[in-house]
């Protein structure tokens, strides 16, 4: 059994005639006829006799109607709303980001839910490691990550980011070329490895480059710890420099200038798992539309 015979089942029962049926199914009259048998021999059983007056439902037509028109509406009903969720008119959109688009992530999701309101976004605080996985998964639909991103992901870049010495008020900022020996000098707050294993790698790279091996006093799970500790004079931290709109008060961040202090973010997603909401989320992607 397909949509397609029962459909011209429900057709034919409420159509007067085989030939009326056929009119309303946009098919010619054997062809209908042939569906008929075709429908019957899969029931096993006679659906309908033709008369002098038009076709007509036997007993077990009359005892299948109502639960075939039924399922012939809720078919109907989920074919149409397929349609809707492949066009991107209704839908829901899983998007991950980190700290270096806490900014543009939320303001182009707040522009989307205007265009689109019929379009529900999640949009969840993840590391890149962590978002490429469920992009891999299906767990998420995009992702504002740390570029470059595995060969078998789409990614857009949106922006730069870098990294910045973070340091309670008053601690003087390294000077022009005294990065290194400034590093040596002062403890290191940092965030936890696994945490964030992205920016990890980004400091532990700009470290070598550097030749420093700063003490390392404490670890913590998120940024906003790591600021506080460093508020609170028990360190300073390499942060990437868009942390400053989470920092506190009584810390204040000085960008850093090194061959290994930059990266790109971007907006990542798995080509092989493109829905119709995200089709109508990638135009905003834009380079200016940020």
């Amino acid at each position: 059994m397909d949509h397609r015979l029962l459909r011209t089942f429900v057709t034919t029962a409420q159509s007067p005639t085989f030939g009326a049926a056929a009119a309303r199914l946009r098919i010619t009259q054997p062809a209908l006829t042939k569906q008929v048998q075709q429908l019957e021999r899969l029931a096993g059983t006679v659906l309908f006799v033709r008369g002098r007056r038009g076709a007509r439902l036997t007993a077990a037509g009359r005892t299948l109607l109502a639960e075939a028109t039924e399922l012939d509406r809720r078919l109907r009903e989920f074919d149409h709303r397929l349609r809707r969720l492949a066009a991107g008119e209704e839908g829901h959109l899983a998007l991950g980001f980190g700290l270096s688009s806490i900014e543009l992530a939320p303001s182009l999701v707040a522009r989307f839910r205007d265009r689109c309101p019929e379009i529900t976004v999640a949009l969840d605080d993840l590391p890149s490691s962590v978002q490429v996985e469920r992009l891999r998964t299906g767990r998420l639909d995009g992702a504002f990550v740390r570029m470059p991103v595995p060969p078998d992901l789409e990614a857009i870049p949106l922006a730069r980011d870098r990294l910045a010495i973070a340091s309670a008020r008053g601690v003087e900022p390294p000077g022009t070329g005294v990065l290194a020996a400034w590093l040596e000098d002062h403890p290191l707050v940092r965030l936890r490895p696994a945490r964030g294993p992205g920016l990890t790698a980004q400091v532990d790279g700009m470290l070598e480059e550097l030749g420093c091996r700063p003490e390392i006093v404490q670890e913590a799970d998120d940024l906003q710890t790591v600021l506080a500790l460093t508020a609170a004079h028990l360190g300073v931290a390499v942060v990437p420099a868009s942390a400053e709109r989470i920092a506190p008060p009584g810390v204040q961040l000085v960008a850093i200038d090194a061959p290994r202090a930059e990266w790109e973010v971007g907006f990542a997603w798995n080509p092989a798992a493109t829905s119709g909401a995200l089709r109508r989320f990638l135009p905003l992607l834009d380079r200016g539309g940020a």
